[in-house]
């Protein structure tokens, strides 16, 4: 790593210490080099910084990329309440990619790192990795480095769910308001919502897909651009709650009805789900759930409850559709008044 950052080795070290004393110039050419040479240190090796002068140390970081939104609200109680119960304190960092967030932790004698809506493909988490911090990620953004465990709902499940909810209704043309392209889980839902669609009417029925990017206006834009596309949808599956509201927008400045002129099914059970009129159906995953699976996870992990092997692969905890007044039988051809 030393080689490729143009830089020496002490100083590379002082780096994955988050060492203070180093110019940005010089931090940032190193934790390019962490990227590029995809070195990670085994979190055993580094087991002193788990601990203070007592033990092991009382505080995990959570890590996240925005605090805002009802679904971060619930992930933070669940780390917080789990975290409590283990008699540690959380410390939240904001991932932000202007700040080297990543020194600060990396100084802290932190037990771990738990990661929600941030990119493990990352420079800053790249040099958490190399520096042997143990991680545990939520539901990750883009596939983690090979050993890195990650905690996570049913996605694809929970997309079929929404398909088939709506195909039972006699929806045959159908939009989808997904996130990000590039999200995992935005994908997966996607997929399965595709993969229900194809399976159950071999291919008979009618997905069309639009992003909006996890917010109320943009999925408001992405619900115009669907019926635009196709008037013809009757069935709107939301890859998010937040997102929802948006359809919700759309459909009213456009003078249609929900459920009757067009059904919506969402993503995530938030309280805004139940306080919208009408209620929303939704795909429920558990998202207090998450954040204390992602605790217990990562102290076996840090104090070697799992044996002092590095977790590997993906947890996944299961989704479940709620049904609302959202969503209703398919309107006739000429009852849809368009």
């Amino acid at each position: 790593m030393a080689k490729t950052a143009g830089t020496s080795v002490p100083t590379v070290s002082k780096v994955l210490r988050g060492g203070t004393d180093v110019s940005a110039q010089t931090r940032a050419r190193v934790m390019e080099a962490v990227r590029a040479v995809g070195y990670t240190r085994r979190a055993g090796s580094k087991g002193e910084a788990a601990r203070d002068e007592n033990g092991w140390s009382h505080m995990l970081d959570l890590v996240v990329t925005h605090f805002e939104g009802s679904w971060a609200n619930l992930l933070i109680a669940g780390v917080g309440r789990e975290a409590a119960a283990a008699g540690l304190d959380v410390g939240l960092t904001l991932a932000d990619p202007h700040s080297d967030w990543v020194s600060r932790v990396l100084r802290r004698r932190t037990l771990g790192v738990i990661g929600t809506l941030v990119d493990p493909a990352s420079a800053q988490f790249g040099a958490l990795f190399a520096a042997g911090v143990p991680v545990v990620l939520i539901d990750p953004m883009s596939t983690p480095p090979s050993g890195v465990a990650s905690v996570g709902v049913a996605n694809w499940e929970g997309g079929r769910m929404a398909a088939e909810h709506l195909l039972s209704l006699g929806h045959v043309r159908m939009g989808v308001v997904a996130g990000h392209a590039r999200h995992l889980f935005s994908r997966a839902r996607v997929d399965g919502f595709r993969a229900a669609a194809d399976t159950a009417t071999a291919g008979g029925a009618a997905v069309s897909v639009a992003h909006g990017g996890w917010n109320r206006a943009k999925a408001t834009t992405a619900t115009h651009t669907l019926l635009d596309g196709d008037p013809g949808i009757t069935g709107i599956f939301a890859c998010a709650d937040s997102m929802a509201l948006g359809v919700y927008d759309a459909l009213s400045a456009r003078g249609l009805r929900v459920p009757q002129d067009i059904s919506v099914i969402g993503f995530d059970d938030l309280p805004e789900a139940q306080y919208i009129t009408p209620g929303l159906t939704t795909v429920r995953q558990p998202s207090t759930e998450l954040g204390a699976a992602a605790v217990k996870l990562l102290i076996e992990f840090s104090r070697g409850e799992d044996g002092g092997a590095r977790p590997a692969g993906r947890m996944k905890l299961a989704t479940e559709l709620v049904v609302r007044a959202s969503t209703g039988p398919a309107p006739a051809p000429a009852a849809s008044g368009r």
